[in-house]
């Protein structure tokens, strides 16, 4: 288990408060994309932080939104390194980012049981699964709940969300994909 100084807390606390720019409802911590702050002395600090997939268009961003910050809060000298191992899995996003997310109106990703490789299905772009005890969670509508959703693009306005609808109220609605 690594160890952290208060200073590195603090810090973390700051750059971990730094909206996602694509989902500003978001903050990195929340996202689960911010891995570790290290303090080299008060005046240095590197950052590791991991995008959500290699090649992600944001990263360049968050990491001169973290510069930013830490930099207003006195840090002379800041850091930040793409760090691609472990990487990235929607697991990673918090309680309360899937709540904002819902909150949003994006179905946040799914719980679902890891044991190796994630596998790759191709099949009905209709939700199937009920709500009745099992390995998969339900998929959501986020606006009414309903379980009855469908599959209208594999791909929404960034590459880790689809574009679904719901059958019940019939609104689309963006489904944050399980990673």
């Amino acid at each position: 288990m690594v160890t952290t100084t208060a200073l590195e807390d603090e810090l973390r606390q700051l750059a971990g408060s730094v909206p996602d720019p694509e989902l500003p409802v978001l903050t990195l911590q929340e996202l689960g994309v911010l891995r570790a702050v290290h303090a080299h002395g008060p005046d240095t600090v590197e950052v590791e932080l991991t995008p959500t997939y290699t090649g992600c268009p944001a990263i360049e961003t968050m990491a001169l939104d973290i510069e930013r910050i830490l930099h207003q809060h006195g840090v002379a000298h800041v850091v930040v390194r793409t760090v691609l191992t472990p990487a990235w899995s929607t697991d990673d996003i918090t309680d309360e980012g899937r709540r904002k997310l819902r909150e949003f109106g994006i179905a946040p990703p799914r719980a679902l049981p890891r044991s190796g490789p994630v596998p790759l299905e191709l099949g009905p772009t209709r939700t199937v699964v009920t709500d009745s005890p099992g390995p998969e969670e339900a998929l959501r509508c986020p606006f009414c709940g309903s379980t009855e959703t469908e599959l209208l693009s594999r791909f929404s306005s960034t590459a880790c969300k689809a574009l679904r609808r719901c059958l019940d109220c019939r609104e689309p609605f963006d489904h944050f994909k399980e990673l």
